[in-house]
C-alpha cells in the first residue's frame, strides 16, 4: 500500500524535475478548419453544444435532488457541492471551447482550460466525499479548483514572458486520474454503482486518445476530426456521471452508520462491499 501511495508524489516529483513545458505552437492547428454556417472551425466549435446540456441536465438534477431530500444519491445534501462544481464547469467548457475554437490561440486557450480544471477538480472531491469522508472531500474542494484555475493562469503568464511552463496544468489534469484509481482501489465505496468511474474514466482516456489522433481521423473521409470526437468522447464521460448519479443507491454499511441528524458520516462497514 506505501508502494501505491507513493505513486502520486513520485509523479508530481517527476514533472516538476522534467523542466519547463511550453505549449506547441502547432496545437492550434486541427485538422479540420472548414467554414460551415458562416462558422470557423465550424464542428469543433458546435461540438461543444453538447457540454452545455449535459451541464444544465446535472445541475437541475443536483436541484431536483434537493426538493426530494437527495432520493437515494446523496446521503447528507452538501455531498452535491462537488458535483455542482463539475456540472457549472462542464456547461461553462462549452462557452469558453468555444469561443476558442473560433480562433484559436493562446490567449483564447486560457477560457477553455479554466472551466475543464473545475470538472477534473470537482470530481476528485467528490470522490475523497464518497470514499475517504464527506468532510475531507468538502475541505479540499475549494483549494482543489484554485489550484486548477491558478495552473491555467500561471502557464499563460510564463507563455507571455517567452518561458511557457504547462507542468502544473498537466498535473490537474492528469493526476485527478491516478487518485481517482487509487480511491477507488484501496477505499470502499458509499454507494452502489462504483464502477461506473471506470467507464467515465475510459471514456476521458478515449477523449484524449481521438485528440492526439486529430489529422490522422479526419483524412478518413474527411467528416469529423479527432478534436470533434474528443468533445463528444468527453460529453459522453461528464452524462455517465450523471446517469450513475441517477441510479445509484446508499450501500447498507454506509445507511446503517448514517448519523440520525446529519452529522459526519463514519462508514464502518469497509470491507462490506463487492468490487469497485
Amino acid at each position: 500500500m506505501l508502494l501505491i501511495w507513493s505513486a502520486i508524489p513520485a509523479a508530481i516529483a517527476a514533472v516538476l524535475l522534467h523542466g519547463r513545458i511550453p505549449q506547441d505552437p502547432g496545437y492550434h492547428l486541427f485538422a479540420d478548419q472548414r467554414v460551415l454556417l458562416g462558422v470557423r472551425n465550424c464542428l469543433n466549435v458546435l461540438s461543444n453544444f453538447p457540454f452545455l446540456l449535459v451541464g444544465t441536465a446535472g445541475l437541475w438534477f443536483l436541484l431536483r435532488s434537493v426538493a426530494t431530500k437527495g432520493a437515494n444519491s446523496f446521503l447528507e445534501r452538501k455531498e452535491r457541492w462537488p458535483y455542482a462544481v463539475l456540472f457549472l464547469g462542464v456547461a461553462l467548457t462549452c462557452f469558453g471551447s468555444s469561443y476558442y475554437h473560433l480562433a484559436p490561440s493562446n490567449d483564447r486557450l486560457v477560457w477553455d482550460r479554466v472551466p475543464m480544471t473545475l470538472g477534473f477538480t470537482g470530481l476528485l472531491a467528490a470522490v475523497i466525499a464518497e470514499r475517504i469522508s464527506v468532510r475531507a472531500g468538502l475541505r479540499l474542494l475549494f483549494p482543489l479548483v484554485v489550484t486548477g484555475v491558478w495552473s491555467v493562469f500561471y502557464w499563460h503568464q510564463t507563455e507571455l514572458a517567452g518561458k511557457g511552463d504547462l507542468r502544473i496544468y498537466l498535473l490537474v489534469q492528469f493526476l485527478p486520474v491516478v487518485a481517482i484509481l487509487l480511491l477507488m482501489l484501496l477505499f470502499p465505496p458509499r454507494y452502489t454503482r462504483g464502477r461506473d468511474l471506470l467507464v467515465v474514466l475510459g471514456l476521458y482516456a478515449l477523449a484524449k486518445s481521438f485528440e492526439l489522433c486529430d489529422r490522422q481521423i479526419f483524412t478518413l473521409g474527411h467528416v469529423f476530426s479527432g478534436h470533434t470526437l474528443k468533445h463528444l468522447a468527453a460529453v459522453v464521460s461528464v452524462y455517465w456521471i450523471l446517469r450513475m448519479l441517477e441510479r445509484r443507491a446508499p450501500r447498507e454499511a454506509s445507511v446503517r452508520t448514517q448519523p440520525e441528524r446529519g452529522g459526519p458520516l463514519k462508514c464502518s462497514g469497509a470491507r462490506q462491499y463487492d468490487g469497485l
